[in-house]
């Protein structure tokens, strides 16, 4: 066999590894809430003034009430906290009397939370103070409620203002006209809220989009007029929970340089060799793609090519849209350009025009745009395997990680929320502005991923750059912004984010460099440092060049649409993994993090430029020294027991280990690499992301058992290190041992790499997959804590460069036929 073969052997899918056990990670029952001193009868009176002289407000308001309209009959209450104390946000709901928390901000130390209290329930506080004011709790002097009151420092009723969770300058002007974002409260009746909201939101001059998005607690809609209006529709409607301003996409298009080599194209098609009829395909979400391009023509019928608004045609009116669908099929041009090698090609096209080709429109709600454009991509081929490609994003950066209506609708198609099909979503990160490259990286790293980019399910893509050689006699005195294997000079970061957002970008790939003079401060783009793809206008030329977080999210792409071809059973979730699980940091992007505390350098490299640049043979590929695994799986992460809902299943992974060889290799340097992907589904709303009102419905975890534990200890520590998770602790695991060890959880994929000798990893194949808490188990009302949840898990093991073979080792104990694949 030779060298060639042994490197390009499948990856081993591996059934039934798992044990599933009953568990549990209970919690200790302690509830440590730092609180301000107060005086207890002075700050109880103090709060039920401010209650009663509500209460009394509220009902001169009702018995002069305009309209007669009143969707909730209620109030809103703003409940702030002490400045730097934290306010005890999830005492202030209570469903069961229909007081419901809307929303949360924090503004220079203090928390805000807006709540609705519906009619005649305001009491329901006021006998929360009274039992503060008279009553202690069992067997202590302390006051009941006290958590809740004393970290409460005031109580009004909400302005306009209180439910707006944008930038506190962003806050239109009294007279200003805006597309205003609404999110509407709400478990059920939707779509009888939603057309009592646009009734009676009209009534007041209020105009309201066509479009909405629907979580599981939430109904998003756009609504234009003036804050007047707005406070009016509080008044009125009570069914609002939050505000934000409507978003708009970014004018990416770049001006297309010159780069005419028509006269290869013939030459190009001549070696190409057309996929299957059942291939995969990359869905180009875009302006649009041209096939009537000779490249681009093979791979997209007509019937695959669709708008997301009929009156628009399914061309490309811009080029971007062909730019991306050159690259999603060939890569960077140049590279296929100067081979002679056959090209087979191993996916398809489909193409979703998703902006208007003229003018300006009214702002959309993107995530049902994003939602109706992939439905139509499905309805026309619904058995085929697809990768979504999108590198639109929005000119705002202003969720700093925090989910956005956009963001979740991605994540809610991604985890097949409403339909049960998942989805593999890949998405830009977004670009800065090219005129700050003279500040290159640090404005990287203070400019933050644009929405969508925050989406927890989506894989999002930065770009770097290996592109680095200039013409001089066309750019005398410029240099490349970007040395090669670093960032691009443009690429947007998660740098600023706070820690409980996702690691974005995952990964990087090419996306070109910049140019620049650094005497008169003037940055250029020349084409030998852009990637070369398809023009939309073939009859006035072929080609044209293109770059940054667009050109990485197509170049993403057609790996995934790649492996795709190559192993078509396999979930989203595990192509992600597999995109993730091959990516390396390059020795540039680690040299900008090199400080003696290892783990802020691995966390600072993730914000940065995620796990690094993916390489598509070991993507795809095993060696004889190289062996990848892969498990699908799915487990039920919550359960109900006497009226409790609490964690339940944990799976125990027993591997097929190449023990006797890796023992027989002793102290021989070995590396383990595991990543765990799985999609969550959202339940967005500005109400603190955490306990009961988490974003995520569910978390997963994966450990690794050490040489020196036996299984009933493995067991043990797994338990503890949940508990801790959920408490905000630091657990005792093996945590020490591995490159990112907890900053590896973040988000909803997880992925470190553990390096040891032969002997130790030899005891290492058991792994567990176990869950912690999310809203499926603390919002139980929804009647999602008993869903399973998917998830893919990726292993590999890697020994020197030797004549040990532990691929064969472990194909034989599953009884694999060692099948060599070219």
């Amino acid at each position: 066999m030779s060298d060639k073969d042994s490197t390009k052997l499948p990856h081993l899918i591996l059934k039934n590894t798992a044990i599933t056990e009953q568990y549990t990670s209970r919690t200790t029952g302690s509830d440590i809430f730092k609180l301000p001193n107060r005086k207890r009868k002075e700050h109880g009176t103090f709060l039920k003034n401010r209650l009663e002289l509500i209460i009394e407000e509220q009902q001169l308001k009702i018995e002069k009430k305009a309209f007669g309209i009143d969707a909730g009959n209620g109030i809103y209450l703003q409940f702030e906290s002490e400045s730097n104390f934290p306010l005890k946000i999830d005492s202030l709901e209570y469903l069961r009397n229909g007081i419901e928390l809307c929303a949360t901000k924090e503004i220079e130390g203090k928390t805000y939370a807006v709540v609705f209290v519906p009619e005649g329930k305001l009491a329901y506080f006021v006998k929360r103070v009274d039992k503060y004011l008279n009553e202690n709790r069992k067997n202590t002097d302390h006051p009941k409620n006290q958590n809740l009151i004393d970290s409460i420092s005031d109580i009004h009723r909400a302005a306009l203002k209180a439910l707006w969770m944008d930038k506190e300058e962003d806050f239109p002007s009294e007279d200003q006209d805006i597309w205003w974002e609404v999110w509407l409260r709400g478990k059920s009746d939707k779509q009888k809220k939603l057309d009592y909201f646009k009734e009676y939101a009209e009534k007041i001059g209020i105009r309201v989009g066509n479009e909405h998005i629907a979580f599981p607690e939430r109904l998003i809609i756009l609504a234009y007029g003036n804050r007047e209006q707005m406070s009016k529709s509080i008044d009125l409607l009570n069914c609002i929970a939050e505000l934000r301003k409507a978003k708009e996409t970014a004018d990416f298009f770049m001006n297309i340089s010159s780069y005419d080599q028509a006269k290869w194209v013939e030459e190009v098609l001549s070696r190409i060799k057309l996929p299957p009829n059942n291939a995969p395909a990359v869905c180009i979400l875009d302006t649009g793609i041209n096939n009537g391009h000779p490249l681009i023509k093979p791979a997209l019928n007509l019937v695959d090519m669709h708008s997301y608004h009929s009156n628009w045609n399914v061309a490309d009116h811009h080029g971007h849209g062909t730019e991306m669908a050159g690259l999603a099929i060939y890569g960077d041009l140049l590279s296929v350009l100067l081979s002679n090698e056959p090209i087979q090609l191993t996916h398809l096209l489909e193409s979703v025009k998703i902006l208007p080709p003229s003018g300006q429109n009214d702002p959309k709600l993107y995530g049902c745009v994003t939602a109706e454009s992939v439905a139509r991509a499905e309805i026309a081929a619904p058995e085929r395997n697809r990768t979504l490609c999108m590198a639109v994003a929005t000119e705002d950066f202003r969720d700093r990680g925090k989910p956005s209506s956009w963001s979740a609708a991605v994540d809610s198609l991604c985890s097949g929320a409403d339909d049960n099909n998942q989805r593999l979503f890949i998405i830009s990160a977004g670009n800065t502005n090219e005129n700050m490259c003279i500040h290159y990286p640090n404005y990287n790293m203070l400019d933050e991923i644009h929405d969508p980019g925050q989406s927890w399910n989506a894989l999002t893509v930065g770009a770097y750059t290996e592109k680095s050689n200039i013409d001089q006699s066309l750019y005398p005195n410029f240099i490349p912004v970007a040395q090669a294997g670093d960032l691009n000079p443009i690429s947007c970061t998660s740098m600023t984010w706070e820690k409980q957002w996702p690691i974005k970008p995952e990964i990087v790939l090419e996306g070109g460099n910049k140019a620049i003079n650094h005497t008169t401060k003037i940055v250029e783009n020349p084409d030998s440092l852009r990637l070369l793809s398809t023009y939309y206008l073939p009859l006035v030329k072929q080609f044209s060049t293109t770059g940054e977080t667009s050109a990485a999210t197509a170049l993403a792409s057609r790996i995934a649409a790649t492996i795709q071809a190559y192993y078509p059973k396999l979930w989203p979730e595990t192509i992600r993994a597999l995109l993730i699980h091959s990516a390396k940091w390059t020795e540039p992007m680690k040299a900008r993090f090199n400080s003696s505390t290892r783990r802020n350098d691995a966390e600072n490299l993730l914000r940065y430029c995620g796990y690094g640049v993916p390489d598509l043979k070991e993507a795809l590929w095993s060696a004889r020294n190289s062996l990848t695994l892969i498990v699908q799986d799915a487990l039920q992460p919550f359960d109900k027991q006497d009226n409790f809902y609490k964690t339940r299943d944990m799976h125990l992974h027993r591997i097929p280990w190449p023990k006797e060889i890796l023992q027989s290799l002793g102290s021989t340097k070995v590396d383990m690499r595991v990543t765990l992907s799985y999609y969550i589904e959202p339940n967005p709303g500005s109400r603190g992301w955490k306990g009961r009102y988490r974003y995520a419905s569910h978390q997963l975890r994966f450990d690794v058992k050490t040489a020196s534990e036996n299984e009933t200890q493995f067991r043990k520590r797994i338990n503890k290190a949940s508990r801790d998770e959920e408490e905000g602790k630091t657990s005792d695991s093996d945590i020490k041992d591995w490159q990112l060890g907890s900053v590896r959880n973040r988000g909803s994929i997880h992925s470190d790499w553990w390096s040891g000798t032969a002997a130790d990893l030899a005891s290492r194949g058991l792994i567990a997959v176990y869950p912690i808490i999310g809203w499926w188990r603390e919002r139980h009302q929804l009647g999602k804590w008993n869903k399973k949840a998917r998830y893919a898990l990726v292993i590999t093991i890697k020994t020197p460069e030797t004549s040990m073979d532990i691929y064969t080792e472990v194909a034989n104990k599953l009884e694999i036929p060692i099948q060599i694949s070219i």
